[in-house]
Parts: structure tokens; sequence; C-alpha cells
């Protein structure tokens, strides 16, 4: 069903930018299922309504050169044509209630917290996995359980201090979770400055919604990382650690050292003597305290894990499991978003709070299982698959806009290492309007809220709503060709 009246632009009732909007089975973001704005969204829909496809053109380009200007960009590996690319955005703001945001918040708080209790049991106790709630064999397997973390105490007893973590909306309306980020989440970045240029590009818009603030995020991480400082330091020292220009994400790396004010090091700053990290200044040699580190664990200690990095620090794992360094997140956190576990976070939340999950799993089919396997190599064509370690749309099949050679591909590699692999149904993610080049047009979205656990368990009203920009396509990542926009938290 197209919102246009006619064929007519011109006699669209919504004007010539909606002319060509088509609501279909998937849930809406701005329109209900007979077409109308929905009440939140109503002053935005106004706004555009009114608005010429020059007017939103000219404020695309001002969006763009905004980000060219502040040098917020992302990298394509692989890419020949050049892998340097501005992150691309999306001029129109999703608008989410203070209703929906308060389940949202109390979700994700209630799977952080179970999260860091199944941490810190694997890694210690191993009740959950003594009583079969977890199959010890999953968590012994995954590539990213580290047994160099068994028994090492935690101050606060913290392993994920920083989630992303992926929600998306069904036909139904709810939110579900996709999948937990944990190990080294990014593009909060990019959250903060969607902000800041809708603001540029949008001024009026804030006069008529009262929008959560998103700003105080920069000290709400510090806050968070001061939580992890060991405890007898008064006056701790942090720093965030980098793998360099060349990495994909190094845009926030130094975007966010410079909204905390600490240090942004590469691993040729740092040194480990007797146990405690130093830095390397001008003044000469300075502890540090906390690392917020963006390296994966295989690089962070080439005498612990990889010989061959040079990206972390030889002997940082000694002085972490002596107490002296924190590191956020902590070592072997990897294990809880391995997507195969991921399956399991609805026990871990009954085992640990004796709670039902306030926000629901998509359905999971582990490869590992026999039938499961038998069911998705029979159904590969309206299923996706995953591997449990991949992120960014990478290692991953969408069934239905598959070829036969693809998939054969995947039924390949799932015969040949089925535990690297999962499955889920095709969903049908929500879409939101996004200005199109010739006018308004709905893509597939979803959203990755920044969840920070410090003192206690905090999330900044908003989160990064990533695009399908492609049209039809389900895939949001920006290394597949996705966008984001701004996410706006309406405050009750």
């Amino acid at each position: 069903m197209a919102l246009a009246a006619s064929s007519s632009s011109s006699s669209s009732p919504f004007g010539a930018l909606f002319a060509s909007y088509e609501l279909a089975a998937p849930y809406d973001e701005m329109f209900d299922a007979a077409g109308r704005p929905r009440g939140h969204c109503r002053p935005l829909f106004e706004d555009l309504r009114a608005a010429s496809r020059t007017e939103l053109r000219q404020r695309q380009t001002e969006a763009d050169r905004a980000f060219l200007t502040q040098g917020i960009t992302f990298t394509v590996y692989g890419d020949g044509e050049g892998t340097e690319r501005i992150f691309p955005f999306d001029l129109l703001p999703r608008i989410i209630t203070a209703a929906e945001w308060h389940t949202l918040e109390q979700g994700l708080t209630q799977r952080l917290t179970a999260i860091n209790l199944f941490l810190k049991d694997v890694y210690h106790e191993g009740r959950i996995l003594a009583e079969g709630v977890v199959p010890r064999d999953l968590v012994q397997s995954c590539r990213h359980y580290r047994r160099e973390m068994r028994g090492v105490h935690l101050h606060r007893d913290i392993y994920v201090s920083v989630a992303g973590t992926d929600l998306v909306r069904l036909e139904d309306g709810r939110y579900v979770v996709l999948e937990d980020n944990l190990r080294v989440p990014s593009g909060v970045s990019y959250m903060l400055a969607n902000r800041e240029v809708t603001r540029r590009v949008f001024p009026a818009l804030f006069d008529r919604y009262r929008v959560a603030p998103i700003a105080q995020y920069g000290q709400m991480l510090l806050a968070t990382l001061r939580a992890q400082a060991p405890p007898n330091v008064a006056d701790p020292t942090f720093v965030v650690l980098t793998p360099g220009v060349a990495n994909s994400a190094y845009f926030e790396h130094a975007f966010l050292a410079r909204e905390m004010g600490v240090a942004l090091v590469e691993g040729r700053d740092l040194l480990v003597h007797d146990n405690f990290v130093y830095m390397r200044t001008t003044a000469g040699l300075r502890r540090v305290d906390v690392i917020y580190r963006r390296v994966d664990d295989d690089f962070l200690d080439p005498l612990a894990f990889r010989t061959d990095s040079h990206l972390g620090v030889a002997g940082l794992l000694n002085a972490y499991r002596a107490g002296n360094v924190s590191i956020a997140n902590a070592i072997g956190t990897g294990l809880a978003d391995d997507k195969a576990l991921y399956a399991y976070i609805p026990a871990i939340i009954r085992f640990y709070l004796s709670e039902e999950p306030i926000l629901s799993n998509v359905d999971t089919y582990l490869l590992g299982n026999p039938s499961d396997r038998k069911y998705v190599l029979e159904h590969l064509e309206a299923l996706v698959v995953k591997a449990v370690g991949e992120s960014g749309g990478y290692g991953m099949l969408i069934g239905p806009h598959s070829t036969k050679a693809e998939r054969q591909t995947f039924k390949e590699k799932i015969l040949d290492d089925p535990r690297n692999f999962i499955a889920q149904p095709t969903l049908a993610l929500s879409r939101a309007p996004c200005f199109i080049d010739h006018g308004i047009e709905p893509r597939h979205v979803d959203l990755r809220p920044y969840v920070l656990y410090g003192d206690r368990v905090t999330i900044v009203p908003g989160g990064l709503t990533r695009v399908a920009l492609r049209k039809g396509s389900l895939v949001v990542n920006s290394s597949q060709g996705g966008g984001s926009k701004d996410t706006c938290v309406l405050e009750e």
C-alpha cells in the first residue's frame, strides 16, 4: 500500500516527498498500518510534509560536509577503490517514546547484569556448567574462551564495562535482541556525531520535541572506567589503547579519548615493569591504572597470546592478573558474545537472577546439534546463517537473497565445522523513513544502544540506529552498504 492517494505526486495528501512511500508487512517506525502518522512522530512528519526536495538535498549536503570536516569516516577492508569513506548519514531522525525506552533500559540492564554474573561464574566456580544449564563443551570450544583468565579476580567482578547490544523491532512492534557485542563494541562516536549534525540541519525539530540528551556519554564512560580502577589507587590514570590509524574505528578511538580527556596510546607507547603498566611521556614514565582497550584479545600481549602481535604490550596479562591494572572490557569477555552462547542468554538470566527475560532472543538454531543442523541444511533458502565469531556483516548468508552456489558453499562450511555457525529465521525488520535522493522511502533499521557498567548499569538514552540504505536489503552494517541516523528518545 502506498501513502500517496494516487499516482500523481501532486495529489498525495502527504506531499510529493512521500509519493512513492510504500507500507509493507514490516512494522513502520513513523506510520501505523492504516498509513496514519504515529502520535509521537507527527511533529517530524509535519516538518517533512512542509519541506521540499531541494531543501532536504541542501540539508543532506550540509550534513555530509559536517561529517567530512570532522573526519568522521570508516574503513572498508579489501576495497580496492580506496578504503576511507565518509560515514553514510540519513537526515531523518528516528523517534522513540519514553515508555518504549523505559522497557529497553530495564531489559538491557537485566541482560548485562546476568552476562557479567555468567562470565564470573565460568572463570571461577563454574556452577552453571556443572548444573548443565550451559553445555561445558560449548564454552570450552569457544575461540574467545581464555583459560588464562581462570581464577583471576577482577575489581567489582565486572567483565563487561561497555556493551553494544543490537536490537530489532518485529512486525508486532516488539523489540528483540539480535546479538550482543561485548569485546570491543564500536559505533558510539557515530551516535554522538549524528546528534550534533541533526541539531545543525534540523534545529527547529528540537524546539518541537523534548529529546533526552546524549552528550554526557564521554563523562559517563569515564565514570565507568573510574569505577574499574584498582582499589588502592587514589588518582588513577586512564588511557584508550588503539591498534593505530589503520584501524577501521580509529576515528572513534581518538574521539572518545578526546571526550574523556585521556591519552590515546598504541601498544608501543606502553611497557610493563615489575607487573605494573607504564606510559611513555615527554616527562618520563607514568603509571597506567585503567586501559580502555580497543584491541582484540589475541593481540593484547605477545607473550600470552599471538607472538607476532605488534599492537599489544608484552607482559600485560601478568600485570592484569596481579591486579595492578584494569582492562575494559576484560580479557575473555568474547565468550559471552559468541553467537552460539547467545542462544543460552534467556536461561542465563533465569539461572542467576530468577527472572524472566524482559527482552526476548531471536529463535536460534545451533548447528552443532544434529537435529538443528538437519533442519537448517534443508531450509537454507529461508534462513540467515552466521559465523559465531564474526561481526560487521561478514561470514553471513541471507537465504532469501542468496544464490544456489552461495548456499552450496555455506552447506559445505557448515558440514566442515558445524560449531562455527548458527542460523535464525529471516526477520521482517522494522522500517523507518529515509531521504533517498528523489524523496522519502522506508528502509530497514536496527538499534544499538550502549550500556555501561561501573558503580551500576547506566545507558545513555538513545543509540546508533543503523540503516540498510540499499532498497530491500536487510544488512545495516556500514561495511556492507549501510548507514545510520540520529536516535531521539523523548523525555517524559
